[in-house]
């Protein structure tokens, strides 16, 4: 165990031989990139090579961040809610190329009856906005979020375009869980049941009242206005149409009645599902699930099928890559993103996973059989690409790149 002084963060965890250097960059988050409190964990070829965390779970209290802290995940919550839709697709409960509206009848209204499922999960409905404000109230009103859902008409063409459903994502695919469920559960409660419960993880896409206060980490954020001011770390057409009220941008993020991103980790937010964003649970849990998916599946019965829907290549929409959300060039399937020249991930174009704002990521890589996971309660304004878990899971390859050329002994050592 490597311990610092009182004023330099304690780094607790393991790392697999061969891999010293990920827990170096780790380190240096702390020390040189403003880290305050975070976790990372990988998986390769099934096996935990590493599992680090450190710094501060509270920043008011000062109280350190420990092997149960649960984190606030943000859009890293988009990753395990794609997991359901591949749970449920490999059970033969829905058909990509359906229309939603075959699952969800209420859905077709408002020019919506084409809407495939595979163009809702790929970002391609044009359904990025809410047309009135959301409290935590309605949020737990699963009703009637279907019905304030089913009644909004897409912004563009659907399949002429995508763009980042950054918020509404997560509610069609609680609704669609729910239709296509047999015993209609939430999408929430079907990620408990069916993912979390058999892989023994901690992860909630609504957080429990029974879990431990003590064992939640609080989210330092931002208010919205301070991203004018970093524009460098943001793609700065993404900004400038968002500070227009009637921009697609500016549609897609106002329907929470709050201005700092941090908010969804408050106890009104985090016990309702919104399983676009406000996921909470240990940077292990979204690397196992992610291992679980990069090595085929099969401990969560993932079908061959769903599988090779997972790494083939994303449907184009029919008017190229730019994000109508993002302003970047992006790729999405199944509610997962996937590389592209805009963010770059993986060793090739089958890996999938989910940024989250402010820093955090998990990720698969089928190709090298590789899970990462970084979950972090000290907000950047980067939405994808922070520099702190960049510069670990860069380092991670690095560490595969080397133990294949010159291969160690398996085992882990103390952090």
């Amino acid at each position: 165990m490597l311990t610092q002084s009182d004023n330099r963060p304690t780094i607790l965890g393991s790392v697999a031989p061969g891999f010293e250097q990920v827990r170096t960059e780790f380190e240096d988050n702390f020390l040189r990139r403003g880290e305050r409190g975070a976790a990372c964990t990988v998986f390769h070829r099934g096996q935990k090579v590493v599992d680090l965390w450190g710094g501060r779970r509270c920043h008011h209290s000062g109280a350190r961040w420990t092997e149960q802290t649960l984190s606030l995940a943000f859009s890293v919550t988009k990753g395990m809610a794609a997991a359901v839709m591949a749970v449920a697709h490999s059970r033969g409960l829905f058909d990509l190329d359906a229309a939603v509206a075959d699952y969800w009848p209420e859905f077709a209204v408002g020019q919506k009856h084409n809407i495939t499922v595979r163009q809702l999960l790929a970002h391609q409905a044009g359904l990025v906005a809410i047309d009135r404000k959301l409290n935590p109230q309605i949020l737990a009103d699963h009703d009637q979020m279907a019905a304030i859902t089913a009644s909004q008409k897409p912004l563009w063409q659907p399949g002429m375009k995508h763009g980042y459903h950054t918020l509404t994502l997560g509610w069609y695919q609680n609704e669609l869980i729910r239709r296509v469920d047999p015993a209609g559960r939430t999408l929430g409660e079907f990620f408990h049941d069916e993912i979390a419960t058999p892989l023994g993880i901690e992860f909630y896409i609504g957080l429990p009242d029974w879990v431990d206060s003590e064992h939640i980490s609080s989210t330092q954020g931002f208010r919205k206005l301070a991203l004018l001011a970093n524009l460098n770390q943001l793609p700065w057409k993404m900004v400038l149409a968002g500070a227009w009220p009637g921009s697609v941008v500016s549609k897609s993020i106002k329907c929470l009645k709050f201005d700092n991103p941090a908010s969804l980790g408050t106890p009104e937010y985090r016990n309702v599902e919104i399983p676009s964003a406000n996921g909470f649970g240990q940077a292990r849990a979204v690397a196992k699930v992610y291992d679980v998916l990069a090595r085929g599946g099969q401990r969560l019965g993932i079908t061959p099928a769903t599988m090779r829907e997972l790494v083939a290549p994303p449907l184009q929409p029919a008017r190229g890559l730019r994000d109508a959300v993002l302003k970047i060039d992006t790729n999405y399937s199944f509610g997962f993103s996937r590389p592209s020249s805009g963010f770059c991930f993986g060793a090739d174009d089958q890996a999938f996973g989910c940024p989250g704002a402010g820093g955090s990521f998990g990720m698969a890589d089928p190709a090298e059989q590789l899970s990462f996971a970084y979950l972090t309660n000290t907000m950047s304004f980067r939405i994808f690409d922070d520099p702190r878990e960049r510069s670990v899971r860069q380092a991670v390859y690095q560490c595969i790149g080397s133990i294949e050329q010159h291969p160690v002994e398996s085992g882990t050592r103390a952090a």
